[in-house]
């Protein structure tokens, strides 16, 4: 039986190891390259990216040049994680804008008509680590869950291939489960 691999470009999280553990655990081979060594194209060897998180603010067009080209470029699913859908957002047209430091666990209330949670139910309770917030969905987005603290929890443009969560979901184990509900996307 063959395995899916995945393409995890890392922007600098911390939690690059525990990222590619639960992919790992889930069935998926992962590869990872950096954001500054992103290839032009995937050449059939990857179902899917998996954008982590970020050091650097996503609203960096010129840094994030080759990524948000690839992943635009590419006919597979992107999951975008933290600063990972901010790059995503940006990409489409969104716009971000600072809020309160959240760290810790939170609530998440998402949409259970979306495959990416069927595994979960209604409320999650994830992870978050940022002050960086999408603060208007890009056109051709939809808005799939949201908190108290963010409007925007996760997003999903129409075509469903570009998928973002606010939250990182690599820590807690609804977020295992979300991350499942996405391998489902091209496994």
């Amino acid at each position: 039986m063959l395995h899916p691999r995945v393409l995890v470009v890392d922007n600098g999280t911390l939690s690059l190891p525990q990222l590619r553990r639960c992919l790992q655990e889930l069935g998926t081979h992962t590869d990872t390259v950096d954001v500054t060594s992103v290839p032009t194209r995937l050449g059939g060897r990857h179902q899917a990216i998996v954008l982590s998180g970020t050091k650097v603010r996503a609203h960096d067009r010129e840094h994030y040049a080759p990524l948000i080209d690839l992943i635009l470029g590419a006919d597979v699913p992107v999951l975008g994680i933290c600063g990972g859908m901010h790059v995503l957002a940006v990409a489409a047209g969104g716009r971000l804008a600072l809020g309160p430091q959240r760290v810790g666990r939170s609530q998440v209330h998402v949409d259970r008509a979306d495959p990416l949670f069927r595994h979960v139910q209604p409320t999650v309770t994830l992870f978050q680590r940022h002050t960086l917030y999408v603060r208007e969905t890009p056109k051709g987005f939809r808005v799939i869950g949201r908190s108290a603290q963010a409007p925007v929890e996760f997003l999903r443009s129409e075509d469903g291939r570009l998928v973002g969560s606010q939250a990182h979901l690599e820590y807690r184990s609804d977020g295992r489960k979300i991350l499942r509900g996405f391998t489902h996307l091209y496994a």
